[in-house]
């Protein structure tokens, strides 16, 4: 007889190590990123499972002897059951291609795809409304792009926007919306327009859940602790879904991208996006802006909050958005 029951994954380290090895057989390697764990059992063997992330449904597989008993819709349906207890009704699927015709059963729409992954939604506002609404600040040209999380944006930023109106009709600025910074999504975004408010043939941009995200790329987030496996595959599809969906809305022909001489995972974006955006999109990798002979980071900007240090954090800022910080006690 099948059961089905809930996987406490974070108090039993013996239930957490049978979900893990099953989902191996699939080819599957979690993170610890799964808030909500469901499984169906034939007596103590486990032969389907399906988890959530937050708003995102993942890691779902079903024992192959047993894919003739409807256990995927069954997982599915109770999972989306789950959202809606929780007043959750715009949600993402981040599955294996060959799932695409039972999601679309149940009402998912594709967003893109790669070799070895699909990603759909269900639920409103859904990437065509964002594809409107960013589509309103459309400008014909030669345009270009620079994604960043600007946590928080520094002189360095400013300075990758610099050079690429240098090349560009007009520049759109997206800033990661993902709220894993210890600057919150909205104050980064104000940081941005603030530190770029001089340029017209500038616009700032929110990323929502479609670019750097913990639906298109959640290695990003994880840094040295990612699986670079898993990390090419998240960046390709990151990168394939603004060369087909997201750039075209906007005559995007360029983006441009600051050198990265620490981040294995940070590379791999740079590498991914370099072989899926050829030939119809360029990507720049520029040197990072260095004061006085010391490279300009976030990172160190952190650091020197924390430590007091005015005077440096003065130096790798915008004047105004170094005003903001002053205003806001940050400093």
């Amino acid at each position: 007889m099948l059961t089905q029951k809930r996987l406490w994954l974070a108090k039993d380290a013996k239930e957490y190590e049978q979900w893990r090895e099953f989902l191996k057989t699939g080819d599957l390697f979690p993170e610890d990123d799964a808030t909500y764990t469901v499984g169906i059992y034939d007596g103590e063997k486990l032969i389907a499972t399906g988890s959530l992330a937050n708003n995102i449904i993942k890691y779902l597989l079903v024992c192959k002897s047993y894919q003739s008993e409807n256990l995927l819709t069954q997982i599915i349906v109770h999972l989306i059951d789950r959202l809606h207890e929780e007043n959750i009704f715009h949600y993402f699927v981040y599955t294996k291609p060959d799932k695409e015709v039972i999601f679309r059963s149940l009402g998912f729409k594709k967003i893109i795809s790669v070799k070895e992954v699909l990603f759909m939604e269900q639920g409103n506002p859904d990437f065509t409304d964002y594809l409107h609404e960013i589509g309103q600040f459309d400008r014909q040209g030669q345009n270009g792009s620079i994604v960043m999380n600007a946590n928080p944006f520094t002189l360095g930023h400013k300075y990758l926007v610099e050079q690429a109106r240098k090349v560009c009709d007009h520049v759109y600025v997206f800033v990661v919306s993902e709220e894993k910074s210890e600057f919150k999504s909205s104050e980064r975004f104000t940081l941005v327009k603030a530190g770029l408010k001089e340029f017209e043939d500038v616009t700032v941009l929110p990323a929502r859940d479609y670019m750097v995200s913990s639906l298109t790329f959640p290695a990003y987030f994880l840094k040295d602790r990612a699986q670079l496996n898993i990390a090419r595959v998240q960046a390709r599809l990151d990168a394939t879904l603004f060369k087909e969906r997201i750039a075209p809305v906007l005559h995007i022909k360029k983006r441009f991208v600051g050198e990265e001489p620490y981040s294995k995972v940070t590379n791999i974006y740079n590498e991914a996006m370099k072989e899926v955006f050829d030939p119809e999109l360029s990507l720049t990798i520029l040197p990072r802006l260095a004061i006085k002979g010391e490279i300009v980071s976030a990172t160190k900007v952190r650091q020197a909050l924390k430590e007091h240090n005015e005077s440096l954090v003065e130096s790798f800022l915008p004047d105004n958005v170094f005003a903001y910080l002053k205003d806001k006690n940050k400093i």
